[in-house]
């Protein structure tokens, strides 16, 4: 209004009105000489005359605090709807509609065993005959190149188990020796299960999809059949191209979804 031409009195009257909210620092009160203000209006300004009443200022304050309130409770019933809706979500694709045998669940059935606060505990049966979709880990301690692609596989598994709970990895050792399996999973921190050492004989439907060489990682749904493979047409093409072959099973199964729920 300064820089308009407006009356100092004019400036008053508006001040009187709408007030004056900042606080008039040494900057702001060279901005406003600059502008031409008198100093009547600045030491008007400064003695607080054109200041919000306190109550008005109490009020306004009250009002911004019931306004934050309301909008955190607004974003935390927003959250728990969201929280509600992702857990149904997967509870409905942890549901398993059961066309046939799980060839997979039924070969695994009373052979396998987890890490438990350090330690190899056996069960796991009931859930791994939940899932849809299984990964069979053909590795070993021994093996150089299977340390090294483990704990890519391990934070891979990590990243999306809560979002696919319809999928598990199975390991197969290929060690020579319990002790070595062990050892394998605990420096490893293998989150999924594996076949007890010495039950790996009793396992020959899972042995058939080992390859030649390790570390191998097979996709399987539950009947059986080959999604991805270490091995294409015999060539090793290596686990990690497997994880992204696996990635995209994901998304064209939540894609599938989406369209069934329109």
């Amino acid at each position: 209004m300064l820089r308009s031409g407006y009356s100092v009195p004019t400036i008053e009257a508006e001040l009187a009105t709408r007030h004056f909210a900042d606080q008039l620092d040494e900057a702001k009160r060279n901005q406003l000489i600059k502008a031409g203000a008198t100093s009547q209006l600045l030491n008007a300004i400064e003695s607080g005359k054109f200041a919000i009443p306190k109550d008005e200022l109490e009020k306004s304050r009250r009002k911004m605090e019931e306004q934050a309130r309301d909008r955190a409770l607004l974003a935390e019933q927003a959250k728990r709807n969201d929280t509600l809706y992702q857990n149904q979500l997967l509870k409905q694709r942890a549901q398993v509609v059961t066309q046939g045998p799980n060839s997979i669940a039924d070969a695994a059935k009373g052979n396998l065993v987890r890490l438990e606060n350090g330690n190899l505990v056996s069960g796991y049966d009931e859930e791994i005959a939940q899932k849809q979709i299984y990964g069979l880990y053909f590795s070993a301690h021994w093996c150089g190149p299977c340390r090294k692609f483990t704990p890519q596989l391990v934070a891979y598994y990590n990243q999306i188990a809560h979002d696919h709970p319809e999928f598990e990895i199975i390991f197969v050792s290929a060690d020579k020796s319990a002790d070595g399996m062990t050892t394998y999973m605990q420096e490893s921190s293998m989150p999924w299960p594996a076949i007890e050492y010495s039950k790996l004989a009793n396992v020959p439907t899972l042995q058939k999809y080992a390859g030649r060489g390790i570390p191998d990682l097979v996709i399987v749904d539950a009947s059986g059949k080959v999604l991805a493979d270490t091995y294409v047409s015999g060539k090793y093409v290596g686990p990690a191209k497997v994880l992204d072959d696996l990635s995209a099973i994901f998304a064209r199964g939540r894609s599938t979804q989406v369209a069934a729920n329109r």
